[in-house]
């Protein structure tokens, strides 16, 4: 198994109580600096800044200097089949979801086949903060500050054996929380799927929370995949099952629309869906579009993974 190795970036790992402190630190700066700004600029005739004050907004930025989008904006625009196919209904309807307790299970071609509560999941890994770029394949894109543990923890803990050259991931089955999944239309539960060595990678990311706060369930709490360089769509939530196997697992959205949805969906500026050309992406709180980075600017971190690929055909 071929891990990676290179050094992430300190702007994107950060302790939770470290964030909690900066935060609250930069917000009683930002008020300030936002007092002094509004008395020169009314003083020089110019149109102030306003710098949001509130808990919800804090002053962070990814390593490309882009800020993270509002916390307003990540918890009530969010793509959750299982609740609706509507982006604003699942911060609705799924906030009666029951998260606590949660219980995840690692099995298949390992050595060490386990049953976690997520609860012991976070006391067990440390929790890290990931400022994240998430891009969808509709052609819009936030940047997140998650909390979680490296995928790779989890999956060494579990000790593959030498079969093992892809990873299942299954969400929760339960069509009394998640109404959605009542609709014959789509194959449920939702699966998804990752080559071994790109769940090995240093940023594949169980996450658990945001903001610094527990991970919301219109946002796939208690415990769901992040995988920054892939489209939204692969970074599955509410998680129940992680097998380790070696065919390639099959994907929910390459069993609905298998001529357009590859394993891979890595994010590719070269790339067009049918009616969704990806070279360009709108930020969520933007007003313009910005060029879309191939694989959504996580090249020097993950691009030794593909070597040698048709990132075309290999889609």
């Amino acid at each position: 198994m071929k891990k990676f190795l290179n050094k992430i970036p300190s702007s994107q790992i950060t302790s939770e109580a470290e964030y909690l402190s900066r935060r609250n630190f930069i917000k009683k700066a930002a008020i300030w600096t936002a007092g002094a700004a509004l008395i020169t600029s009314c003083t020089n005739n110019q149109t102030p800044t306003t710098i949001p004050n509130n808990s919800s907004s804090p002053i962070e930025k990814d390593e490309l200097g882009s800020p993270v989008t509002s916390y307003k904006d990540i918890t009530e625009y969010t793509n959750y089949y299982e609740f609706s196919e509507d982006k604003s209904s699942p911060s609705r309807l799924a906030k009666y979801l029951k998260v606590d307790p949660w219980i995840i299970k690692v099995d298949g071609l390992v050595n060490n086949p386990k049953t976690y509560d997520v609860s012991d999941l976070k006391k067990k890994f440390e929790i890290q903060e990931r400022i994240y770029r998430h891009r969808c394949v509709e052609g819009w894109s936030m940047v997140i500050p998650w909390l979680g543990f490296q995928l790779n923890e989890l999956i060494k803990e579990s000790a593959p054996t030498s079969d093992a050259k892809f990873i299942r991931f299954e969400t929760l089955l339960d069509p009394i929380q998640m109404p959605n999944q009542s609709n014959g239309l789509y194959p449920w539960p939702y699966v998804e799927g990752l080559r071994i060595d790109e769940a090995m990678n240093d940023f594949t990311l169980l996450a658990t929370g945001i903001y610094g706060k527990d991970l919301t369930p219109q946002n796939g709490a208690p415990i769901r995949l992040i995988v920054p360089w892939k489209y939204g769509f692969k970074s599955i939530k509410a998680l129940v099952h992680i097998e380790l196997v070696t065919d390639m697992p099959t994907s929910f959205w390459m069993k609905v629309v298998p001529d357009v949805y590859g394993f891979y969906s890595n994010v590719n500026p070269a790339l067009t869906y049918p009616l969704l050309p990806q070279s360009t992406e709108r930020r969520i709180g933007e007003t313009t579009r910005r060029k879309t980075l191939l694989f959504n600017g996580y090249s020097n971190q993950v691009s030794n993974l593909y070597q040698g690929m048709d990132l075309t055909t290999n889609f």
